[in-house]
Order: C-alpha cells, then sequence, then structure tokens
C-alpha cells in the first residue's frame, strides 16, 4: 500500500503553487548521519555524480567535505534514484542534510511513490525524520515527511485547495 495517495498531496506537488523545486532536509545530522547518507547512496545502486564547481571528482568522505573552507564553492551530489528522477544533495553545514527535487519529475502515483522510497531509504538508514518545504517556504511549516515512529511518508499539512 502507499504511503500517501496522489489525490491527497498532489497540490503539494504542483510547481506552480509550490515552486518547482521544494527544499528537503533531515535536520540536526552529524558528521556520522552524513557519511551514513553518502554510503547509502554508494550502496543502493542509484546513479550518482559529485562535483566542485565544475569538475566532477569521486565522492569524498563527509568529513573531507564538510571541512572545506568557508569561502569554497558548495560542492553538490547529483542523485538519480531513478533513471528521470534528480535529486541534488548540497553540503551547506554538518548540521543539517539539505537536496532538491524537480517537481515536475514528480508527478502521478507511481513517482509520488517512488519518492516516498526514496525518503523512506533515507530516514530509516540515518533514524531520522525527512521532511519537503515549499521551494523557500517557511521550515517551521513542513508539508510531506519520512516520520521514524510510524516508519512511512507522512502528510504534515492540510492540502491546498486550488
Amino acid at each position: 500500500m502507499a504511503d500517501l495517495l496522489w489525490d491527497d498531496v498532489k497540490s503539494f506537488f504542483d510547481p506552480d503553487l509550490m515552486g518547482s523545486l521544494p527544499d528537503v532536509l533531515v535536520p540536526e545530522t552529524s558528521m556520522e548521519d552524513w557519511q551514513a547518507a553518502l554510503d547509502l547512496v554508494g550502496a543502493s545502486g542509484w546513479m550518482c555524480q559529485y562535483s566542485e564547481g565544475e569538475t566532477v571528482l569521486p565522492v569524498p568522505r563527509a568529513g573531507a567535505v564538510l571541512s572545506r573552507p568557508a569561502d569554497a564553492e558548495c560542492p553538490e551530489l547529483r542523485v538519480w534514484p531513478t533513471a528521470d528522477v534528480l535529486a541534488i544533495f548540497r553540503f551547506y553545514s554538518v548540521e543539517e542534510i539539505d537536496f532538491d527535487v524537480d517537481l515536475r519529475e514528480l508527478q502521478g502515483q507511481e513517482r509520488l511513490d517512488m519518492f516516498c522510497g526514496f525518503l523512506t531509504a533515507i530516514g530509516r538508514r540515518l533514524g531520522k525524520p525527512v521532511v519537503m518545504y515549499s521551494e523557500g517556504g517557511a521550515h517551521s511549516h513542513p508539508v510531506i515527511g519520512f516520520d521514524v515512529e510510524s516508519d512511512q511518508v507522512v502528510l504534515l499539512a492540510e492540502p491546498l485547495v486550488r
């Protein structure tokens, strides 16, 4: 059974309402959490590409990438949970794992199920919630997220009516 039903959450996946690149994050993380996330990407079979600016490099250890000088360009890790869905992780801080997805790639029940599976894999590996907010939205108002206690992705806000 699906964690969420498309008809119940489709307003949260409408790029015109939410912005096309919602913020997804794991709050209150540590260097060990970042490394666990990188290990998950490596073990999952998901295609990925790490880059610093225009330079593509092998995926480093979390400690190496997160100890870069503050004025260094922010590296990113592009992860494709499926061939046509991209999540871009940015290494802004140790305390929060931050990534974007493109809502235009997450339309319909099948894509929603895949996305919920991706959030669940991350949340289970880290034992932490994974939450999605509208693009540039207040981090006090998540819309959906992986809930550790229920071990599934749940609705965290009332769907928008259009």
